[in-house]
């Protein structure tokens, strides 16, 4: 209730929020009913994996659906070669976020 609460009174100042680390636990897809969240982030195990395992690619696509259906924007995380970027756009995926697509700097 407390976090609830702390999201809603905290997006009425513009803030926009992440799931981070989406599909790490089963109880993930409960937070999409209760959490007023507008991002997911895949977890990056399952984005870094996608090319060499078929199970790995097929949570992607199911996190990715379910998010959409649910109203939010989808990231893969962990995006560390072209070949991902390419899985996570064929996928329909809104981000990715990676070495890939820019490495930490410096601010």
């Amino acid at each position: 209730g407390a976090a609830i609460q702390f999201i809603q009174d905290i997006r009425k100042l513009g803030c926009l929020f992440a799931l981070d680390d989406f599909g790490t636990g089963m109880s993930s897809f409960s937070y999409l009913r209760s959490l007023p969240v507008d991002f997911i982030k895949i977890d990056g195990e399952f984005v870094r994996n996608m090319g060499k395992d078929k199970m790995s690619k097929a949570i992607v696509e199911a996190i990715n659906s379910i998010g959409h259906v649910a109203g939010l924007e989808t990231i893969g995380e962990h995006t560390e070669s072209e070949e991902i970027i390419q899985n996570l756009k064929e996928l329909g995926l809104d981000f990715a976020q990676g070495y890939a697509i820019q490495k930490p700097v410096k601010i």
